[in-house]
């Protein structure tokens, strides 16, 4: 049975997470190619995190990580010019399997790729872990802003687990390499105790004065 394939969009400084929404503005022409394609299709795009070490190499096709997120276009905005403005909404996390040669006139890549399932091995630990993480969210904003996040705080405390898990990972301001490596977990087990971990480490940065991640951009 064929896999299916979809568009990739490769970027550097940007990690999409399932169940979350990235705006985006596509100006190269090889992506307002890759657009038009998706529309005329099922709307859905590979979001791709370029490793750090290729992100000098977006004029070509750099390597990205294998683990991705599919992301379908929710809404857009075809610009006069030909750009495009989108909203796209991360559907599930995806590895993609190999890349197709190009053919005909098409300037973008596309990838075989298969779908990853989230499951949930131990609730009562994840709900621990959660609290732990919100208490820490919150301790970073006063840290690093001076901020309440008693609104935000309130907000996410509503949602399911897998939301709130993905949702945190989306926003708070973490590095790329950090990112790509809580969407690589493969249970929302995993991925809550790698975020914990990795707050807890720039916590302790903040500390002995270090820059720590932009705790207070989640909203």
């Amino acid at each position: 049975m064929p896999k299916p394939q979809a568009p990739l969009f490769p970027l550097s400084n940007v990690t999409l997470f399932p169940g979350t929404g990235a705006p985006l503005h596509v100006f190269e022409p090889r992506y307002r190619q890759m657009m038009q394609a998706a529309l005329d299709a099922d709307r859905v795009i590979i979001m791709a995190t370029v490793r750090p070490e290729h992100a000098h190499e977006m004029a070509g096709d750099p390597p990205v990580y294998p683990i991705a997120c599919a992301g379908f276009i929710q809404n857009y905005q075809k610009l006069a010019d030909g750009r495009f403005k989108l909203q796209l909404q991360g559907t599930h996390r995806v590895r993609i399997l190999r890349e197709l040669p190009r053919a005909d006139e098409r300037i973008y890549r596309i990838g075989e790729f298969e779908r990853l399932d989230e499951t949930t091995l131990d609730a009562a630990r994840c709900h621990t872990m959660r609290e732990r993480v919100t208490e820490q969210l919150a301790e970073l904003a006063r840290e690093t802003t001076g901020l309440s996040l008693e609104h935000t705080v309130g907000r996410i405390t509503t949602m399911d687990l897998t939301t709130f898990t993905d949702t945190v990972c989306q926003t708070v301001g973490l590095p790329v390499a950090e990112k790509q490596a809580l969407l690589e977990a493969d249970s929302i087990d995993e991925r809550l105790r790698r975020l914990e971990g990795t707050l807890e480490f720039h916590r302790a940065l903040i500390e002995r004065g270090g820059t720590g991640p932009g705790a207070g951009t989640v909203h």
